[in-house]
This record gives structure tokens, C-alpha cells and sequence, in this order.
């Protein structure tokens, strides 16, 4: 058989596109260019950025257009007048100076107490929530406790139920006449006759930031709160292995020693977030306060947000109430970093 003068000849071998290398398995491919690369990367990606569009033209419309012209209006005179289509003057910083300065000209207004009052109740709130919670979580996972899922059922039940609703039940409840509270703590032979909702006297001596209202309102939303961080918990319990616990036990471990060991530290990577989350929606509780107290007596159970609102409800301040909620914001901010900071330590360690 006759063959080439030249050697037989062997198909062209493949190469790597990175290496340029030969490899087997089919014809030499060379290298795609950088630019042709990234041509190929947007042209997958455009169907997933199609799909994500209308979600983000209307994210845009309900959320970043409001944010938007409310900061335009913080720096505005913006009143009432302005609503049938009156330009308002700019003013630049002035509304922020009136609020820190307290010159709005309104009664009973002061913005570092409601702002230390709003921090303390934030902060006494989520102290019951977690410990009334977690105790309870723990309690009900006990392999001894009878009925446990009853129990978690109607534990939730406060948590389920619309906090406006909430509000106005524990309201009536704490009425000074008819009010369920004073009925039972005189058919207990204890004095009937406390004006809960409208005491200006300071409950702790020397101590003026909190009123007897200050407790009501507390009891109410420790009530409606703690169910929340006890289902929290009680899914974090679920998932620590039951191993752990037979090998501290094997090692001399008590409950107490376990608690301190396996089951808090085990414990905090779900109820960090949700400690977060919790003091959020405390520091923002509108419904409770404005609906039994309405940031009564005297003002001296208003927060941030309910101050808020009366600047647009009742004075009409359009300006001064945007960057009053602005303020509200960055306070609220830095409250959630450093309270991540502090958190994320725990966690650690």
C-alpha cells in the first residue's frame, strides 16, 4: 500500500482554551478572547436581569421614590398649605436644628427625653422577652412536661393576635373603674383604686423618666412579645443533637453546666437575629402606645414614632415630621450596629 512521502498523518489534537495546551478529545478550540467573555456572561445574565426588572421598577416606585421625596421635604417648610400645589420654601437644615433644639413651640415636647425614654423602653422590653422566652422554651422541652404542644400552641396566641387589638383590650383592662386589673387586685384585698393610665407620680423614687403608665404599657407589650422569642427558641432546642448532652453528662456535667456550655452558646446564633428584629419592632411599637396611653400623661410615654406622627397628625408640620423620621432612622441605626457589634461578640466567645 502506498503511503505519503510526508509520514502518516495524525488528526489535528485538541487544545486547552487557558493553556493552549493539547488535550484529548476532540479538535483544538483556541482561546476566547476577555472582552468575548464577558459578552458571553451578560448575554446568560440578561434573562435573569429581565426577570428581576419588574420587581425593581416597582421596589423604585413604592420604596425608593417615597424615601426619596421625604428627604426632599425634610429640607423644606412643607405645611399643609403646601398640598394644593404651593412650592415650599427650602430651609436647608433648620428643621434638624428646630428638632435637637426642641423649638418646635409644641407642649410637653423634649427630645432627649423621649429619646432616653424610647431607649429605655426598648431595652427593658427585650430583657422579658428573651428571658421570659428562652425559660419557657426550655421548660416546654423538657421530655416530662405533659401536653407540651397544647402548651406552644396557645402560648402563641398573643403574638398571633393584631396588636391593635391588643391595645384597646389592655386598655379597658387597666381602666381605673371598671378595668379588669383593679377588680382583681381588690378581690385579692389590695388597693383598687390605681389611676394606671393617668399617674404622673414617678413609681421609683427620684426617677421621673418612668410613670405608673410606663408599667402598664410594658406589661402589655412584654404579653404580646415573649411568644415570639420562645418559638424562636424552641426551634434552636429542636436542632442542638441530643449527644452532646449525654456526652456532658458522661463528663459530670450539671444542668446548670450544660445550660452554660451546650445550650446558650448553641443557642445564639438563632436568637441573635431575632434579638435584633425584636428591638426593632419594640422601639417602633407604635400600636401599644398610642392606643392606651396616646403618649400620656403629660407626654411622658411618647416615642420617637408617635411624636412623629402627631407632627403630621395634629400640627401638620410636613417638613419637621420627614426629618424627624429621618432622625428616628439614624438613631435607630446606630442602635442596630452597635447592638450587632455587642451581639455578634457574645457569640463568639
Amino acid at each position: 500500500m502506498a503511503t505519503d512521502s510526508l509520514g502518516p498523518v495524525h488528526p489535528a489534537q485538541p487544545t486547552n482554551p487557558a493553556s493552549g495546551l493539547a488535550s484529548e478529545g476532540g479538535p483544538a478550540i483556541p482561546p476566547t478572547p476577555r472582552g468575548g467573555r464577558r459578552r458571553a456572561a451578560w448575554i446568560e445574565a440578561r434573562l435573569a436581569y429581565l426577570y428581576i426588572l419588574p420587581a425593581f421598577v416597582i421596589l423604585a416606585l413604592v420604596t425608593f421614590y417615597p424615601i426619596g421625596y421625604q428627604i426632599w421635604m425634610s429640607i423644606t417648610d412643607y405645611t399643609n398649605r403646601n398640598l394644593r400645589g404651593r412650592a415650599p420654601e427650602y430651609v436647608g437644615l433648620d428643621n434638624f436644628r428646630r428638632i435637637l433644639t426642641n423649638d418646635l413651640g409644641i407642649a410637653n415636647y423634649d427630645f432627649y427625653r423621649l429619646l432616653a425614654f424610647n431607649v429605655t423602653w426598648t431595652l427593658v422590653n427585650l430583657v422579658f422577652h428573651v428571658v421570659l422566652g428562652i425559660a419557657i422554651a426550655l421548660l416546654l422541652n423538657r421530655n416530662d412536661i405533659i401536653g407540651k404542644k397544647f402548651f406552644r400552641a396557645i402560648y402563641i396566641f398573643p403574638w398571633a393576635m393584631p396588636p391593635l387589638v391588643v391595645a384597646v383590650v389592655w386598655r379597658n383592662m387597666f381602666d381605673n373603674q371598671a378595668g379588669a386589673i383593679n377588680l382583681l387586685l381588690g378581690s385579692l384585698g389590695l388597693p383598687n383604686d390605681i389611676s394606671w393610665l393617668t399617674s404622673t407620680d414617678p413609681v421609683i423614687p427620684g426617677f421621673g423618666l418612668l410613670p405608673l403608665s410606663f408599667f402598664a404599657v410594658l406589661i402589655t407589650n412584654v404579653w404580646l412579645g415573649w411568644p415570639f422569642m420562645m418559638v424562636v427558641a424552641t426551634g434552636a432546642l429542636q436542632s442542638i443533637p441530643g449527644d452532646l448532652y449525654e456526652a456532658a453528662k458522661l463528663d459530670g456535667a450539671n444542668r446548670s453546666q450544660q445550660l452554660r456550655d451546650i445550650t446558650l452558646p448553641l443557642l445564639s446564633p438563632a436568637m441573635v437575629p431575632a434579638i435584633m428584629y425584636g428591638s426593632i419592632l419594640t422601639f417602633n411599637q407604635f400600636n401599644v402606645i398610642y392606643f392606651i396611653t396616646g403618649g400620656g400623661p403629660s407626654g411622658q410615654t411618647e416615642i420617637l414614632v408617635t411624636q412623629a406622627y402627631r407632627l403630621v397628625q395634629s400640627q401638620q408640620l410636613y417638613g419637621v415630621a420627614a426629618a424627624f423620621s429621618l432622625i428616628i432612622f439614624f438613631v435607630l441605626l446606630c442602635i442596630t450596629l452597635a447592638q450587632n457589634r455587642f451581639l455578634r461578640g457574645l457569640e463568639t466567645t
